[in-house]
């Protein structure tokens, strides 16, 4: 499939740059941000989250330049559908965390720092929003470093947890880490770039620990057993339909998480 509209190049920060995939939605908001990592000088370039296996998007990304290396931030269709094509387009392996998303390359580790095309990217594993998220720290981009986020961390809105491969323990853990990465720029696979990753990472702990408070006051006036589509109808009420299903996965994962507090 190609696109009719050929989005630009464009700047996020001084070691990357993005092109928007044609993939708007509910879930997607204006669609992915491939990005682009390169120092300045290098004659190579690092792609993060090819996006949709769309044929105009995947050429436009080729065609930058020599591409060294794909990385992809998790397993959803949004960030990895066109990853296999983008490798026969430059030749350029493909790695994430999860073996099944690796296309000529080996499967990320936690902790690992990659050097590519000029470039010092740190793997952290943040699981919550999947199981297999990972964000990549850049601490050399900047003052403060920078962090693509994928979508463990948005540019508008809040995460999804894909329950129940994300658990919400998992992702309070994962919220800590990034917060203490301090000041560092969020670099989203969807949304606008944020200025300071210890901020948000603060704000959106915030919202979770109010949503699982909302949570445990529908429980009391509900019963225990309240089913997730009774506590959704009850927190989420003012949810438009074509995000129900996801907020219904998000009180699924938080009943997940009090019930087994309660029951540890």
């Amino acid at each position: 499939m190609t696109s009719a509209s050929s989005p630009s190049l464009q700047r996020s920060s001084a070691l990357t740059q993005f092109i928007l995939a044609p993939n708007p939605g509910p879930m997607s908001l204006d669609g992915t941000n491939s990005y682009v990592v390169s120092a300045a000088g290098a004659n190579a370039a690092v792609v993060v989250d090819p996006g949709p296996d769309d044929e105009g998007h995947l050429r436009r990304l080729a065609d930058l330049g020599p591409v060294e290396l794909i990385l992809v931030t998790h397993r959803h269709a949004d960030h990895t559908a066109g990853s296999e094509r983008l490798r026969k387009l430059t030749g350029a392996p493909v790695r994430a965390l999860d073996l099944r998303h690796c296309h000529g390359g080996e499967p990320l580790r936690d902790g690992d720092t990659i050097r590519a095309a000029g470039v010092a990217i740190k793997v952290l594993a943040t699981p919550g929003h999947t199981s297999d998220s990972v964000c990549f720290h850049l601490p050399d981009d900047g003052a403060h470093g920078s962090v693509l986020t994928g979508d463990t961390i948005l540019g508008r809105g809040t995460t999804v947890l894909d329950y129940p491969d994300g658990a919400l323990g998992d992702y309070l853990e994962s919220l800590d880490l990034l917060e203490a990465l301090g000041a560092a720029t969020v670099l989203p696979a969807h949304g606008p770039v944020l200025p300071s990753l210890v901020a948000i990472a603060r704000d959106y702990r915030t919202h979770r620990l109010e949503r699982l408070a909302q949570i445990r006051a529908a429980l009391e006036r509900l019963g225990r057993e309240a089913t997730v589509a009774a506590v959704a109808d009850a927190v989420y009420a003012d949810v438009e339909p074509s995000v129900r299903r996801a907020a219904e996965m998000s009180v699924a994962a938080q009943l997940d998480y009090l019930r087994g507090r309660a029951e540890g």
